[in-house]
């Protein structure tokens, strides 16, 4: 058996009345909590996809402004080791209420919402990415260096 990890990229998205962009989906037949997330496509630029998935799956149009981290998460479900690189993000404007398959709706949630939906959030890193925006964890997007081809 060969190791594949899965390369991902996260979204963190505050309104100004302290309200989270999360994305209402289904996953493995549950209705899940997540960030504005998803896989990296072949060649795409990090942050290019971290914009794209928060296109795809809440109809927002964001923009990066800051890097949060690099997270990774084992799911137990299907042994997928997860490598999720997490940015703080600005809502430019909604631009479509299209969503991709499996999406159910995207919602603007407060913090203690977003507690109270623990048991339903797709992993810990959820609330762990949240939590560690809340508390002021901001890299400049600098940080990541990305060969022009």
């Amino acid at each position: 058996m060969t190791w594949a990890p899965h390369a991902t990229v996260a979204v963190i998205v505050e309104d100004s009345h302290g309200r989270f962009l999360l994305v209402e989906e289904l996953s493995e037949g549950n209705v899940v909590f997540n960030q504005p997330a998803g896989h990296i496509e072949p060649g795409e630029r990090i942050t290019d996809a971290a914009r794209r998935e928060a296109l795809e799956e809440t109809g927002w149009r964001v923009e990066p402004e800051h890097f949060l981290g690099l997270y990774t998460y084992f799911a137990p479900t299907n042994g997928v080791t997860y490598y999720r690189f997490c940015f703080a993000a600005r809502a430019v404007n909604r631009v479509s209420e299209q969503l991709d398959n499996g999406i159910i709706a995207a919602h603007w949630l407060s913090y203690d919402d977003i507690r109270a939906r623990q048991p339903a959030l797709r992993s810990p890193l959820v609330l762990q990415c949240i939590d560690d925006y809340r508390n002021g964890r901001r890299f400049p997007l600098d940080i990541i260096v990305e060969s022009q081809t």
